[in-house]
């Protein structure tokens, strides 16, 4: 009887589906604990859906937890900051912090900024 619903199962195409509903909802918890210890032990709030759904937000989130874990020697903040870099199959190292800000402060972003509203 197993092997019939198995078939059914692969045939159908639940399957792929069930592991991506597994993974979308994987990520949003790894995100919001990470977000929860985030927020407790160094005072940074993050948007946990936008971790979940966003690889360069996830990937800075990443890098900055594993920094602080070192820094600060929070074994739990390195420990789910690896359980999100698996989910999202990344590899973060806390060097890569230059690469973003460059992207983010740009001259014609900061000229949009200093000189009137958006």
């Amino acid at each position: 009887m197993a092997w019939i619903f198995q078939f059914i199962v692969s045939e159908s195409g639940l399957d792929e589906g069930n592991r991506q509903t597994m993974l979308d909802s994987e990520k949003l918890g790894i995100a919001a604990h990470l977000h929860v210890l985030l927020r407790r032990k160094t005072g940074r709030v993050t948007d946990t859906e936008w971790m979940a759904s966003n690889l360069e937000y996830a990937t800075e989130i990443i890098r900055f937890a594993r920094a602080k874990a070192v820094e600060e020697n929070h074994d739990d903040l390195q420990l789910w900051a690896d359980k999100l870099a698996a989910v999202f199959d990344t590899k973060v190292t806390p060097e890569l912090n230059k690469p973003l800000l460059a992207k983010v402060f740009t001259s014609d972003n900061l000229d949009r900024y200093v000189k009137g509203l958006r």
